[in-house]
């Protein structure tokens, strides 16, 4: 099995790369063999353009089997704790669209795109999971995908009223965009480091994103290479 494993930065998959540079056998500098999976790591970039980029000039060329994307995310449920694990299930484009007074339009909104043209459902990028052998019993989330970080009160409240979203990163979209269009299947799994508030790093916690998200992204893969 051909398995791409894509992060936005180095950060959020380093303990990954440690456990494959020491349990698995290194073909190359961005390619392991552990068991019957052929694993390949793309570090795509942060932001959308930058990983929409990346991942699809590497779709070019590579068919994976499966995709698996992992990163940290902020929350905006405070009764799931910083370090919560969660597989997303569906994506918003949250902030392509139009300014109109003080509202905010999306390109469904505003009829530049059509509700349901492929790939998306409705207004949503959305996963079914068909396709994976394997799949972790973690809550699934509604995401949106944002360029800049949320840190206001005016820009949260828009976001939870229009796309009652569970979290936000930067990334979701781009890669669920391009792995629906492609019919790979795919998992994109994140791991919970702020809440979504008035911009606060001090109240952060990346470490243990870091180390929670990978110790299930190890689990997930070895899982998937039917070693668990």
């Amino acid at each position: 099995m051909k398995l791409l494993v894509t992060a936005a930065t180095i950060l959020e998959v380093q303990p990954f790369l440690q456990f494959l540079d020491h349990e698995s056998q290194k073909v190359s500098a961005h390619q392991y063999r552990l068991a019957n999976c052929d694993i390949q790591i793309l570090i795509a970039g942060i932001g959308m353009m930058h990983y929409a980029y990346h991942l699809g000039r590497y779709l070019a060329t590579h068919q994976p089997d499966i995709a698996l994307q992992a990163g940290i995310a902020g929350t905006f449920r405070r009764e799931w704790p910083l370090g919560s694990l969660v597989i997303v299930d569906r994506e918003y484009l949250a902030d392509l669209g139009a300014e109109d007074q003080d509202q905010f339009k999306d390109l469904f909104d505003i009829h530049l795109w059509q509700p349901s043209q492929p790939p998306f459902t409705g207004n949503a990028l959305v996963n079914t999971f068909s396709g994976l052998p394997y799949l972790p019993d973690l809550p699934k989330a509604t995401s949106v995908s944002v360029n800049m970080v949320s840190g206001n009160i005016p820009t949260i409240t828009r976001l939870e009223s229009k796309y009652m979203p569970d979290v936000e990163s930067m990334e979701g979209a781009a890669f669920h965009f391009a792995c629906l269009s492609e019919k790979i299947p795919f998992l994109q799994l994140r791991c919970i480091s702020n809440y979504v508030e008035i911009r606060d790093k001090s109240k952060w916690n990346i470490p243990l994103a870091v180390k929670q998200l990978n110790e299930e992204l190890i689990s997930t893969v070895k899982a998937l290479a039917g070693l668990s």
